[in-house]
């Protein structure tokens, strides 16, 4: 068997103007460091999401899932099904570095920027505008929400249980994010809650937004 082989995947469903999608993420790739581990970058949207949700929104949270929400993650999922989802990873750094580090607006040439830095083709951005591969971003949606319930959001992670079958959770949910031996720490205290038979929610009050180092 080679490294990789070794390695346990866990599948990762973002949506890229997540801020707390945004910070597991880079948790995970201190993870990667630390444990045998191997991430999985899959599409999820808030737009599709929270579409049947709209009437209980205010006009700002209403208008942003209708318009902005859309753009950057229908460029994900094109660019996942015209060159292969291993382009997530790279393309889903350079786009959330530039929202969330860099505070930069999430227009078109922001996206192309993301684009070029990923080395994929510019005209990808035009997606954001289209709803061309909007099939393919509600199946890569479907399949990431559908394995923990329609009642939580970004980011969804799944991995191998010790019987085959697959252990599925929202979140964790923390800033900033974890380093080092601490991010290992949680990813195994993570698994050991997500494993328990039966087990479903820890929760409290967060206190502080996200720091973006």
């Amino acid at each position: 068997m080679t490294a990789v082989e070794n390695k346990t995947p866990a599948d990762f469903w973002f949506d890229p103007l997540c801020p707390w999608a945004w910070m597991t993420s880079r948790w995970m790739l201190e993870v990667e460091k630390v444990r045998p581990v191997e991430v999985r970058w899959h599409v999820m949207s808030l737009a599709v999401l929270n579409e049947d949700k709209l009437d209980t929104m205010d006009e700002q949270m209403r208008a942003f899932m209708r318009t902005e929400a859309w753009g950057p993650v229908r460029v994900c999922i094109a660019a996942a099904v015209k060159h292969g989802e291993d382009v997530l990873g790279p393309l889903y750094t350079a786009l959330g570095t530039r929202f969330h580090n860099q505070g930069l607006p999430r227009d078109h040439e922001t996206i192309v920027a993301a684009l070029e830095e990923a080395g994929l083709p510019a005209e990808l951005a035009d997606v954001a505008r289209s709803d061309a591969f909007d099939a393919e971003l509600r199946a890569s949606h479907e399949e990431g929400i559908s394995k923990v319930g329609q009642d939580v959001g970004t980011p969804v992670i799944a991995v191998p249980g010790a019987d085959g079958e697959q252990i599925a959770f929202f979140g964790p949910v923390v800033t900033p994010a974890p380093k080092g031996e601490a991010a290992a720490r949680l990813w195994d205290g993570t698994l050991m809650v997500a494993s328990t038979p039966g087990f479903y929610e820890i929760k409290r009050t967060r206190t502080q937004g996200p720091v973006f180092d």
